[in-house]
Parts: structure tokens; C-alpha cells; sequence
């Protein structure tokens, strides 16, 4: 086949306007935004400070960001302080408030199950039970059950994806890794250092961030490493400029670093279906 017809055919085909993104402009944001699959879907955001919509630490925050980057509808239920066990309050809020009508739900928690120093626990628990096998015979194996208790990293995770499946069947849920812990202190009784020191008990803030990767397989949920893709690093001096204060709070971004969050989240969202509907 003449190279010159394949290469003009695949011209014509790449500059059609089936294939090039659609674009269009938000005039009141003055924002350039992506045709894609998040457009004018409805999510809700669970978390902690990060996600709070009173602002904790910035003027804006990442799923503001998001909803003007992806045309998205952001709903925040973030409660500032939350460990992972309040989001199962925060899940059950969702649901009064919105019940079906919600596309897709992230899910932002952990840092402060460490700072808590939340022992990480177990994801199941085991027994023996009868089995049906074949030749309508039945034998005694193993069975593992998720552990739903409220004492452990892992067991809290459990009991907040379990209301999620139970409640949501049909959307999408998506966890996000916690970001990097520089040193804070909101008063004298309230002192947290960086995460080069590992919480009360013995553990670095790692592990827990490793656990909700698991928890991707564990509940067949989309992770976004959150804690890398992001690049925020606040033990480095150079990255006080995406945080609160560089003295008494390299905990929670500021606005630019919240931006600097949606961008790497909107690029990862992109990826993954923004309902199941």
C-alpha cells in the first residue's frame, strides 16, 4: 500500500472531530474544561480535614478544584479530625441526604488513625464451617469473614466499605491514599511530629498507607496513591509553599496545594468509570 495514502488517511482521521477531545469553556470560571465521563456527575467526598468545607488550612480545596477541572458536582462531608471510623457517619449522612441520586463516593482518610496510633489489625477472621463438596457429600474447611470491628485500621475500613457496598451497589468508590505528614502543633496539647517518627505504637505512617492499598483488592475499589502521584513533600523546606504554615503546620495544604492534588487527581480520575449506571 503507497505509505503517502496511509499516512494522509490517518491525518484526515486524527484531526476528525470523533477523535480529537471536545472542549469547552466555563466563561463564569474563565477555565478551559475536558469533555470526559466525570462531566456534571454528582460525588461526594468522605474524609478528614483535607476534605472539610470549612477550609481547614486553605481558601480552597481539592474537590473545588476538581468540580472546576472535570465540571463535576462535588458534595463534602469531611469532618475535620475524623479518623476512619467517622466516615461511617458520614456515609450514613450521604445516604439521608442523597440516597440514589449520587454518581460516585472517595473516600480520604487514615492520617489521623496514625496520629491516633490505631493499631492496624486483621482484614478477616476464621472458623471452621461445613462445606458442600461433591457426591452431595460435605467436609469442614476454613472460612474467613471480614473483622468489622471499630478497635483496628483494617477492621474500621471494613465496616465503612461494607455500608458502601450494602448502600451503594451501583456506584463507583474510590480511596485515596493520605498525603505525606509534615510537623504540626495546634497548641500545647496538640503536638504531632512528621512522619519520619513512627505514633505510640510503634508504627510509621507507611504501613497504614499500605493497608488502604490493600484495601483495593480486599474490596475491589479503585486506590489512587494519593501519598506519591501528588509530589507534595512537606519534610523538604522547598515544599512550604504548598502548606499552611511552614512552622506549626506542614499538615494541611494550602490552596496551591490543593490545586496541585486536584491536578494529579483529575488526570487519575479520567481512568476509571464515574458511574455504573
Amino acid at each position: 500500500m503507497n505509505t503517502k495514502i496511509v499516512s494522509c488517511t490517518l491525518a484526515a482521521l486524527l484531526f476528525s472531530a470523533d477523535v480529537l477531545p471536545q472542549v469547552y469553556i466555563n466563561t463564569e470560571l474563565q477555565k478551559v474544561v475536558v469533555e470526559n465521563q466525570w462531566k456534571e456527575k454528582k460525588v461526594a467526598f468522605l474524609g478528614d480535614s483535607i476534605t472539610d468545607k470549612n477550609h481547614i488550612g486553605t481558601t480552597k480545596c481539592y474537590w473545588e478544584y476538581l468540580a472546576e477541572m472535570l465540571g463535576l458536582e462535588a458534595f463534602s462531608y469531611g469532618i475535620n479530625g475524623n479518623q476512619m471510623d467517622g466516615l461511617l457517619g458520614q456515609a450514613e449522612n450521604l445516604l439521608k441526604e442523597q440516597g440514589d441520586a449520587i454518581d460516585a463516593i472517595i473516600v480520604f482518610a487514615g492520617t489521623n488513625d496514625y496520629n491516633a496510633g490505631i493499631p492496624l489489625g486483621d482484614w478477616y477472621e476464621e472458623e471452621y464451617r461445613e462445606v458442600p463438596l461433591a457426591d452431595g457429600k460435605t467436609g469442614s474447611r476454613r472460612y474467613r469473614k471480614p473483622v468489622m470491628s471499630n478497635d483496628t485500621f483494617r477492621g474500621r475500613i471494613n465496616r465503612l466499605m461494607n455500608y458502601l457496598k450494602t448502600n451503594f451497589p451501583s456506584k463507583q468508590i474510590i480511596v485515596l491514599t493520605p498525603l505525606h505528614r509534615g510537623f504540626a502543633q495546634f497548641g500545647a496539647q496538640n503536638v504531632q511530629p512528621e512522619e519520619a517518627y513512627p505514633n505510640r505504637i510503634g508504627v510509621y505512617v507507611d504501613e497504614y498507607v499500605q493497608v488502604l492499598k490493600e484495601a483495593g483488592n480486599v474490596w475491589a475499589v479503585p486506590v489512587i496513591d494519593l501519598n506519591s502521584i501528588s509530589g507534595l513533600y512537606p519534610m523538604n523546606d522547598a515544599h512550604v509553599r504548598y502548606f499552611h504554615q511552614s512552622d506549626t503546620d506542614r499538615l494541611h495544604p494550602n490552596a496551591e496545594g490543593h490545586r496541585r492534588m486536584a491536578l494529579a487527581l483529575m488526570y487519575q480520575l479520567q481512568a476509571f468509570p464515574s458511574t455504573f449506571e
